[in-house]
Parts: C-alpha cells; sequence; structure tokens
C-alpha cells in the first residue's frame, strides 16, 4: 500500500536528552512521586538527586560521554538511578538481561568496549565470571536490593535470601553505595548536551540472522515514542496517576513505554523486579494502578488469579498490549473479564518493533477492528510492500510492513550489512525500517499483522532466534544436526523444543540431554532454553536437504489440536 504520508497529528519534539525531560517535570512537580518500590516513594525532586549523585560518581570514575556503561539489573530503584545518570552525562546506556548466559555477557561487554557493568549481587558470580573471557578490564558495580526496601521487608529478604550474597562483590570490584561516595565531592559535572544522532542507548534483538545485535538508539528515538504513545493512548499521564511496571528495563517496551513515557508525563512508576502471578495481583489489588502494559503471557494470567475475585478494577484507565500477537480469542476473554471486574475500557494491542524502542502501531481507544493492531502513531508512517522490495502493494494486500518516523534506530552496532538491509532510503528520499513482518493495510490506514518472515519463537514476549540456539547444539560433538521449534504454551504462548539428532554411536537420553543444555546454558539465556528436547534418528528433510521445520511445526500443532 502506498505511504499516506498523513500522521494524524504532528508533534514537536524538543531537543533535550531523556534526563532534561525528566527533570523538567522534576522542577514542575517535585514533591510528586516518580516511582514507588515496595511501599517505598522517590519524589521527583529526590530521584534527580539520586542521578546527579550517580552521575558524578560516575564522572569521578572516569565515565566519559560516548562510553558505555553496561547496566544488567531488574526493576529497581538503582536501575532507574543509573539509566538516567548514564544519560546525564552523555554515555551509553547498554542494557543487558540479567538473566543473560555467561557467554552473551561477554559478547555484550566486548562488542560495546564497555569498562563498567551494574548488576546485582544475585547475578556477580554469573558476570565475573564472564569477565575471563572479555577483552578489556571491565569493574562490577553490585547492586543490593535490600538497601532500596523498608526496613521490615530489607531484613526480611536479607534473611531469607539476601545473607547468601553478603560476600560480593571481591576487589577490585565495587558495591553501588561504596561507589556512590565517589560522588559526594565538589565535582562540577558538565551541562547536558542534546545531539540528534548520538547513541544514548544499546539495547539487543537478534536481527535478521539470529546473532545478537545491538539496536542504536537516541534520545530523540525515546522521547519522540513517549510523546508519540502519549496521543496515541489518547490519555494524559499525569501527577498521581500510576503504571505498574513490570516489564524490564532492557526491554524497548519496558524502559520507553513503562518507565520513560511515564516519568516525562509526571505520573508514579510502580516497580516490579520480576513477573509473578500471585505478586502481580497483589500489587492490583492494594496498588490499584491506573495504566497497565505488557505481554499477553501477563494478562492472560490475570484470568486465573483467584487473589483478583470480586475486585472492582475501575481504577483502570488503561491496558495496553505489545511483545507479541493478541489472539482474537484472548482478546475477547480479557475483555470479558475487565467487565465483569467493572473496568470501562478494553485492552488495547500495540505493534513495533526494539528498532523503532518499541510500539509504533496502536489500537484506537474508540474503535477495534478484528485482527488488526491499529492505527500508526503520530509522525509515523507504515506501508505494505512486495517483500525485501521499494514495490508498494494496494490496500488489502498482504506483503512486507516497512515504517518511517523519527523513533527509528542509527543501525546495528558493528553491523553495516545487517543495517542496510534493515534500513533503506527508497525514492521518496526518507529512511524506511523493513520490518521482516507480514501484513496488509486497509483503505483506512488500520494494519493488519499476519506472520513474521523470518524463523523466531516468542516466549513470555521475549525474542528467541532458533538459528541461534541450533547453532549451539550442532556445536557438541555427540550432535549429528537439530532443529528448533517453537511450540504452543498455555502460559508463555510459545515454548522452545528441541529436535536433535545424535552421531552415530550416541545413546540418546538423560545423560546426553544433560551435557547438551550445560553447552546451551553458556551461551543462551534462560529464558530462551528448550524446555523440551527430542531425540530422533532422522528429521524431515526438504528438496534441498534443509531441515523442513515447519512439517515438525505442524505435527506438533495436530498433537495440540
Amino acid at each position: 500500500m502506498e505511504p499516506t504520508d498523513r500522521p494524524r497529528q504532528h508533534l514537536t519534539y524538543p531537543d533535550a536528552t531523556m534526563f532534561e525531560l525528566v527533570d523538567r517535570v522534576a522542577k514542575q512537580y517535585p514533591d510528586e512521586p516518580a516511582y514507588e518500590f515496595y511501599n517505598k516513594k522517590t519524589s521527583y525532586a529526590q530521584f534527580i538527586r539520586r542521578i546527579e549523585r550517580s552521575a558524578r560518581a560516575f564522572w569521578a570514575f572516569g565515565v566519559r560521554p560516548g562510553d558505555a556503561v553496561t547496566i544488567c539489573l531488574p526493576n529497581i530503584p538503582q536501575a532507574l538511578d543509573c539509566f538516567y545518570a548514564v544519560n546525564r552525562i552523555g554515555a551509553v546506556a547498554n542494557m543487558v538481561h540479567p538473566l543473560s548466559a555467561q557467554n552473551e555477557i561477554v559478547y555484550y561487554l566486548n562488542v560495546a568496549e564497555s569498562r563498567v557493568i551494574v548488576t546485582v549481587d544475585l547475578f556477580y558470580e554469573k558476570v565475573a565470571a564472564a569477565l575471563q573471557d572479555v577483552d578489556h578490564p571491565v569493574t562490577i558495580l553490585t547492586c543490593r536490593m535490600q538497601n532500596e526496601l523498608p526496613l521490615h521487608l530489607a531484613a526480611l529478604y536479607l534473611i531469607k535470601k539476601g545473607k547468601d550474597y553478603l560476600k560480593f562483590p571481591q576487589p577490585p570490584h565495587l558495591l553501588w553505595s561504596e561507589f556512590l561516595k565517589q560522588g559526594d565531592g565538589a565535582i562540577e559535572l558538565p551541562a547536558p548536551s542534546f545531539e540528534k544522532l548520538r547513541t544514548a542507548v544499546i539495547l539487543y534483538s537478534g536481527g535478521t540472522t539470529g546473532v545478537p545485535k545491538g539496536i542504536c538508539l537516541t534520545d530523540l528515538n525515546f522521547n519522540a515514542c513517549a510523546m508519540q504513545a502519549m496521543e496515541a493512548i489518547g490519555l494524559t499521564f499525569r501527577t498521581g496517576l500510576k503504571m505498574l511496571s513490570c516489564m524490564p528495563l532492557f526491554h524497548g517496551f519496558g524502559l520507553g513505554i513503562n518507565i520513560h513515557t511515564v516519568l516525562i508525563h509526571g505520573a508514579c512508576c510502580v516497580l516490579m523486579p520480576t513477573f509473578n502471578p500471585k505478586t502481580y495481583a497483589q500489587m492490583l489489588r492494594h496498588k490499584k494502578p491506573n495504566f497497565i502494559a505488557g505481554v499477553p503471557t501477563i494478562f492472560e494470567a490475570l484470568l486465573h488469579m483467584p487473589q483478583l475475585d470480586h475486585l472492582d478494577m475501575g481504577f483502570l484507565m488503561g491496558m495496553f498490549c505489545g511483545g507479541d500477537s493478541l489472539s482474537v480469542e484472548l482478546k475477547k476473554k480479557i475483555d470479558a473479564f475487565l467487565r465483569e471486574h467493572h473496568a470501562s475500557i478494553q485492552v488495547r494491542e500495540g505493534y513495533g518493533l526494539t528498532e523503532c524502542v518499541t510500539a509504533s502501531c496502536l489500537t484506537p481507544r474508540d474503535e477495534h477492528r478484528e485482527g488488526s493492531i491499529g492505527l500508526p502513531f503520530p509522525d509515523t508512517v507504515y506501508a505494505i510492500v512486495k517483500p525485501g522490495t521499494a514495490e508498494f502493494l494496494p490496500p488489502n494486500t498482504e506483503g512486507e510492513i516497512i515504517l518511517k518516523g523519527p523513533t527509528l534506530m542509527t543501525g546495528y552496532l558493528k553491523h553495516p550489512e545487517e543495517t542496510a538491509q534493515a534500513l533503506r532510503v527508497l525514492p521518496d528520499g526518507d529512511t524506511w525500517l523493513y520490518t521482516g513482518d507480514l501484513g496488509s493495510m486497509d483503505e483506512d490506514g488500520y494494519v493488519y499483522f499476519r506472520q513474521r518472515l523470518k524463523r523466531l519463537i516468542i516466549t513470555n514476549g521475549y525474542n528467541i532466534y532458533p538459528g541461534q540456539l541450533e547453532n549451539i547444539i550442532d556445536s557438541c560433538p555427540e550432535v549429528a544436526y537439530s532443529c528448533v521449534i517453537g511450540v504452543k504454551d498455555p502460559r508463555r504462548m510459545q515454548r522452545v523444543k528441541a529436535f536433535i539428532v545424535p552421531q552415530e554411536g550416541q545413546v540418546p537420553g538423560e545423560a546426553l540431554k544433560e551435557r547438551i543444555m550445560d553447552q546451551l546454558k553458556l551461551h543462551i539465556a534462560q529464558y530462551a532454553l528448550p524446555r523440551e528436547i527430542e531425540f530422533r534418528t532422522e528429521l524431515p528433510k526438504t528438496l534441498v536437504g534443509k531441515v523442513a521445520y515447519r512439517l515438525l511445526e505442524e505435527e506438533e500443532e495436530k498433537k495440540s489440536a
């Protein structure tokens, strides 16, 4: 479909860093809560003081504009302080999943050339082990969650879990609380400096080949996304309102919507370090957040939480779903659940990619078209082309979804070939992002997602690339070849299953499974590991000799039917 170039509303984006937009809110509403962590509230004024102290510590430590600081943290206060402090001094926030495998951490530190990593004591040993293979010196700054909890919860956490990690960190690495003292002297920071194309954040995705790629994003990308999202939502995040911030900071959806969009509009982030159905239900019951945003698995879990029985959820003003496709059936179930609990809203589905921060399309509040992922954000233009080409297709014709706008990444870190595949200048002179997703648009501009062009498994909203797992499995000397697919899962939407043909003479069984899993755990994050391994003497092949993974997918679909 030819691009219409008719965004619903044009917005003016400030020449400002992410920190500066939060600072503006703090000057206007200093006493309003910026975030809340297990009943402990931090006002905007306190938040800015914490950011400035952290920024001075980084500066005293020698971090300068353009340097990468790796942030390997869950949604805890130190993560927000650290992220905006890094932005305050013009450094680069290299965002990493805390459950990343040891070898993945090695890769992230090497590719970003990061000399500092901030993590929690729970993951210290894994990070320290990873440093043995990093090609340059790295300092670990270790946070303790109990330092941010109310006293009674801090004592309980220390007794149950925290005491096991008191021996960490070990020299020459530093405890975050000790590191902060370096910023307590007479250190004058330079004024924040906005540069339109400067990389401010690196998030990781699989790109087009499944090899992890650093996605380089700017201050403008995040600020534009936050401003566009607010217009598309059609409601105003404002002081006194709360977002249950469960989606993690290393995820574009979590950082861009659950955190930054909330903060630059003066609302409060209710931080959740991890998703747990029981805790989530308790948060809904006791915190009564006005907005919740998550992946389909989170909202599907709501339907089975007895803690929510008879709860009046009229406090909800918005529920936003992204990270994976929301089926028509699940949407109907969630909407019915909301009605039964006296909420006057429906779940609204968004669509986007990390390559444009996060969502760039959202179902309108006042109109839902079955099967549609909604309308593009303001200043974002969608089009449908013949896959991989610049040939625009007419309405209601399936093709590759492409888009342009102010949230597009500047490129993949140190991967110019992949960048050239994803970002292409078309005859209109503009740069377009080729999503690798199939879909269509109707005459009114509503977008319909069909399927992905590339092999991809999505579990709990995280992208998993089968080729990456297959390469590691096939590298095991006991394995002849393998195939990894996603199979339906009632809780995760999809789970990872590996089909493996052992080398001749190898005995398939638990011992072999353990050896393969041990190898995978070195390279693959915990959430991406196979939940099931099936040994076979052979796998179906295509006419050209490749493993016919679609036949295996069809087999599994028949089993679950």
